[in-house]
């Protein structure tokens, strides 16, 4: 009897060192990006000071809101275990769908937004649909999808002229600063807030995770796979919406090549921020960290004169290693450390 309370104790014991590990390892994957930021930051005041100059910093900063917005799109698909490489395309049409409905007038901006946003949750609806309800590959959907969005893009800004620019009223909001900063980036944390709310404090959002963390316990549990699939796709294209209408504020007269930087680096984003592309697990705050390790990153190499291709070398092995870090299996050490105080006890 005692051997048998003994083997109980010890299986409990075993399951809730998985459980601390599993949770460790989770956060390791959400703080690994803030500690590659902070790396950053010192070599960057070590080989490029200017770039910690309080202007470069701001002027860094709304550049890494709008990849913070894309990715965070990217990394609700991702947790769905699905892939978005539409995201250019909408972003692109988003900002000429601008241009074209307000005509440059003030009096036609609400409605050339609206239009934009219902466009851009319109294309997440068509990817959701395709993916989630008749289960066609998403990368394959996305990748067409993006194909006819642009060629419908083409088409639709030819009618416009070449120098189209967004209304003044959205242009002179576009650059405003609170407290010194971009009000892109007071938008951005303000989204972030939300899903991060959303995901982890209502019931939807713990469902959302465990749709893709276990597709099949939770279509047993009664959790409809197919919605919550659609559903992200649908509050991704709208992310991808409002980082192309703020972007095209920041900017004044986007042109057809304002969403082209927004194919891999929402991806990079997103997984650096410890996203899983395996589904269920994902961190609006880590993927928004992730954004400025990336553009910061980017604005140091242009600081330092490097070439584009040596550039692209240098952000690859930093993506690797962010991963890496990000994998470390930190529950190993948890548990030899739970072991140890065991053993001395």
């Amino acid at each position: 009897m005692k051997a048998a309370v003994e083997m109980m104790d010890g299986r409990a014991e075993t399951a809730e060192g998985k459980a601390k590990a599993g949770g460790m390892r989770i956060q390791m994957r959400f703080a690994a990006i803030w500690i590659a930021l902070a790396a950053l930051l010192a070599v960057g005041g070590i080989i490029v000071p200017r770039s910690l100059l309080p202007g470069n910093m701001l002027a860094v900063m709304p550049l890494a809101a709008f990849l913070a917005i894309a990715a965070m799109g990217q990394s609700l698909v991702l947790m769905t275990r699905g892939i978005d490489l539409s995201i250019p395309a909408i972003v692109t049409l988003s900002s000429t769908l601008l241009l074209g409905v307000s005509g440059g007038s003030d009096a036609s901006l609400v409605s050339a937004i609206v239009v934009a946003l219902l466009a851009a949750a319109a294309i997440g609806l068509i990817n959701g649909i395709l993916v989630g309800l008749l289960q066609l590959n998403a990368l394959i959907v996305t990748l067409a999808v993006g194909a006819i969005l642009s060629g419908v893009t083409l088409w639709y800004r030819q009618g416009l002229p070449a120098e189209s620019g967004v209304p003044p009223m959205l242009a002179d909001w576009g650059g405003t600063r609170l407290a010194g900063v971009n009000v892109s980036v007071w938008a951005t944390v303000i989204l972030v807030a939300a899903l991060t709310v959303v995901l982890r404090k209502t019931i939807v959002g713990r469902r959302f995770s465990a749709v893709g963390a276990n597709p099949r316990a939770a279509h047993v549990a009664g959790i409809s796979l197919p919605t919550y699939q659609i559903a992200a796709f649908v509050v991704a294209g709208l992310l991808y919406g409002v980082a192309g209408i703020l972007l095209s504020a920041f900017i004044r007269n986007p042109t057809l090549d304002v969403g082209n930087a927004y194919l891999l680096a929402p991806i990079a984003a997103a997984v650096l921020g410890g996203t899983a592309m395996s589904g269920g697990i994902g961190s609006m705050i880590a993927v928004a960290g992730a954004a400025l390790f990336l553009t910061h990153l980017g604005q140091m190499l242009k600081m330092m004169g490097i070439a584009t291709a040596f550039q692209l070398i240098v952000q690859g092995v930093a993506i690797a290693l962010g991963m890496g870090l990000s994998q470390l299996n930190i529950g190993s050490f948890a548990n030899a450390w739970d072991w140890l105080r065991r053993r001395r006890s």
